[in-house]
């Protein structure tokens, strides 16, 4: 297996890089990645190791939002206790998938690292998880992870690497990052693509399309399926709609999520799914492909606001065709308890929230809403979801 976190590989590939060079044209220089990195990133072939599910003709995603599972920084008080598991109580839910996708918020490592410097602490956050997160991972049957959010510099480039090496050497998906902007798998014969973008430094950037468009582009000739993960959009209970404008933060462009989805899709994206603004926001279905704007705060503990909507939060179970054409969904409702930890939230509360708020943003949208979470894209007046 190949890591393509190591530039010393790039030597190997000089070849390849000017074929693809003669059929792939160079995105402009205002990239932060540099045109040998997006065309000479090698195709991965990842084959899973957890069990298929079933052998039909659709495959079964599940999606949660922002992970962090606690931090040894400022101190070791920031980590839950030894025995806690903290995803435990929804280990069925998340193993109940082809594949099971997160947003890991802030790099994996144990000590060091150089921390990021913040102008308001106040309003400033550095997370350090450690490695012993991963098994839990494992148990959970959480497989791919988005790299690319506003934590990722949180300890440095060794933070950065941290993160890349032992999610590899322990069999995880993951991208969004400059030198790792892609990772593929293949599951039950598909291959599926994951790529990742933020207004973060050393991320992809969310808000240069014509990156966007040409790696997007990119990863779906070289797969069926390609996910597109985003950390965009303002923060807060503040900032639950999609506005479908350009969204600024603390002076930083946090991007226009709406159009970003439809480039990601026109270029290729088949499943898109957002995170960043720390609650739920709408769904939408652009040329039969699912996009999530935020999926909020699934498991963050401690040092998150988890109070009124900060904690709840949807877990997606989506099915797809094996070209990525969206069949139907559920929105599985979560609620974190005091510090953090996700459970079953008995009063599908983000469920509520998804469905009020894409009734708002999105009225055009033809979007029925089922009983239990269930949910299809149709312009049928009744639907009836598949159960499973």
């Amino acid at each position: 297996m190949v890591n393509i976190c190591k530039g010393s590989f790039w030597k190997s590939l000089f070849l390849p890089i000017v074929l693809l060079s003669l059929v792939i044209p160079l995105h402009t220089a205002t990239s932060r990645v540099s045109d040998k990195q997006l065309l000479a990133a090698p195709e991965i072939v990842n084959v899973r190791k957890k069990a298929l599910i079933t052998g039909d003709a659709t495959l079964t995603i599940v999606a949660v939002g922002d992970i962090m599972m606690g931090s040894t920084y400022p101190s070791s008080d920031y980590l839950p206790p030894k025995h806690k598991r903290l995803l435990q109580p929804l280990y069925t839910i998340l193993n109940d998938a082809d594949l099971t996708f997160a947003n890991l918020e802030g790099p994996v490592l144990n000590s060091g690292g150089k921390v990021k410097q913040c102008s308001d602490p106040a309003k400033c956050f550095a997370f350090r998880q450690p490695e012993s997160c991963l098994e839990q991972f494992r148990e959970a049957g959480v497989d791919m992870f988005s790299l690319a959010n506003n934590h990722t510099n949180d300890f440095g480039s060794e933070g950065r690497d941290n993160t890349c090496k032992v999610l590899r050497e322990r069999g995880f998906y993951f991208a969004g990052l400059e030198k790792c902007p892609w990772d593929t798998v293949t599951v039950k014969g598909v291959r599926i693509g994951l790529t990742a973008f933020a207004p973060t430094r050393g991320c992809l950037q969310i808000n240069d399309y014509n990156l966007v468009r040409q790696i997007v582009t990119k990863l779906k000739k070289m797969c069926d399926v390609v996910i597109v993960s985003f950390h965009g959009g303002a923060e807060g209970s503040a900032h639950s709609h999609v506005t479908k404008n350009k969204e600024i933060f603390y002076g930083e462009n946090r991007g226009n999520v709406y159009e970003f989805a439809r480039i990601a899709i026109d270029a290729g994206a088949d499943v898109v799914l957002g995170h960043g603004p720390h609650v739920t926001r709408a769904i939408d279905c652009y040329k039969g492909r699912f996009i999530a704007y935020s999926m909020g705060n699934f498991c963050t503990y401690r040092q998150f606001n988890l109070k009124g909507l900060n904690g709840i939060a949807p877990l997606f179970k989506l099915r797809i065709k094996r070209d990525g054409t969206f069949i139907d969904g559920r929105v599985i409702s979560i609620k974190q308890l005091d510090d953090g930890g996700p459970v079953i939230d008995e009063q599908n509360r983000a469920n509520e929230q998804i469905k009020a708020l894409t009734a708002s943003d999105l009225p055009e949208l033809p979007v029925n809403f089922g009983e239990n979470g269930f949910f299809n894209f149709t312009k049928a007046s009744t639907y009836k979801p598949h159960v499973r």
